[in-house]
C-alpha cells in the first residue's frame, strides 16, 4: 500500500507558551490535494509552518516521508531587484547545489520543468519585476517546484489573482496531482476546494472536521467553523466573505 507523504495525529503547534492549534489529524497521500479551511486566526498558517518545522510540535505526532516545499502568502522578493525569472526559480535548487551554487544539467532541467509546469517557460529571461503580480506568484510557485517536492504547501495562493492567473494556477494544481505530488492548500475559497481538492480539513484552533470534499464541505460545517461570519448560499456555491490578514 502507498504510504502517506504526511501523517499528523492529534498534532499541536505553539509559539513558546502560546498554544495556537491542536488536535489536527490527517494522512495526506501522494497526488492528493487537501484544502485547509478556517477563519483568520484559526491556525492555518501555523499548521503549514509546523509542517515545515518552523513552529514547534508540542503534542501529538508528525511524520513526513517526502520532501516539502512551500509558497508563502506574500512574496519576499523585491520586484525592483535586477534578477530574471529563471534566476528566481533556480533559487529552488540551491539546497542541492552545495555552497558554490553552480547549477548543473539536472538543476537546469528542473528549472525548465518547473517553468513549464506553471506556464511561464516563454518568460524565463524576463526580469522578475517586469512580470505581473499573478505571474510573479506563479514564478514563486515554480521556485518551490524546482526543488522537486513530494508535498507542496500553498498559503492563500489565489489571493489577488486575476482570472487568467487563477485559471493557470488551478491547472497547475491539477497537473501536480496527476504527477503524484501532494498539495495542501490554505484557503478561504470554497469554490477552489470543490474544484481542485479531494479532502477538506476545517480548522478553528482545533480540527472541526476532515474528510472527502463531497461529504465534508457542507453548509452546517462551514457555519460551525466560521461562527458569526455571514455565509451565503445559492444552488451552486457556498460563499464565505473574503478575509484579510494573516495568522
Amino acid at each position: 500500500m502507498t504510504s502517506p507523504v504526511l501523517h499528523l495525529e492529534r498534532a499541536a503547534f505553539a509559539y513558546g507558551a502560546t498554544l495556537v492549534v491542536q488536535d489536527v489529524t490527517i494522512d495526506v497521500m501522494p497526488g492528493e490535494a487537501v484544502a485547509l479551511i478556517g477563519p483568520n486566526g484559526a491556525g492555518k498558517s501555523t499548521v503549514l509552518k509546523g509542517i515545515l518545522g518552523l513552529v514547534p510540535l508540542t503534542a501529538g505526532n508528525m511524520q513526513r516521508s517526502a520532501s516539502v516545499a512551500s509558497l508563502p502568502q506574500s512574496a519576499e522578493l523585491d520586484p525592483e531587484f535586477p534578477i530574471t525569472l529563471r534566476q528566481v526559480v533556480m533559487q529552488g535548487r540551491y539546497r542541492s547545489m552545495g555552497w558554490l551554487r553552480m547549477p548543473g544539467g539536472r538543476d537546469r532541467s528542473a528549472v525548465a520543468s518547473a517553468l513549464e509546469a506553471v506556464g511561464l517557460a516563454d518568460r524565463a529571461g524576463t526580469r522578475f519585476g517586469d512580470l505581473s503580480g499573478g505571474q510573479r506568484q506563479r514564478g514563486l510557485l515554480a521556485r518551490a517546484l524546482a526543488s522537486e517536492p513530494g508535498l507542496l504547501l500553498l498559503d492563500e495562493p489565489f489571493n489577488g489573482l486575476d482570472q487568467s492567473n487563477r485559471d493557470a494556477l488551478l491547472q497547475t494544481v491539477h497537473d501536480l496531482k496527476a504527477r503524484g505530488i501532494a498539495v495542501l492548500i490554505s484557503t478561504h475559497d470554497l469554490d477552489l476546494a470543490r474544484e481542485t481538492c479531494d479532502t477538506v480539513l476545517f480548522l478553528n484552533r482545533s480540527q472541526l472536521a476532515c474528510g472527502p470534499v463531497a461529504e465534508t464541505l457542507t453548509l452546517e460545517i462551514v457555519q460551525e467553523c466560521f461562527g458569526d461570519v455571514g455565509v451565503e448560499v445559492d444552488e451552486h456555491t457556498l460563499v464565505v466573505p473574503d478575509h484579510e490578514g494573516r495568522e
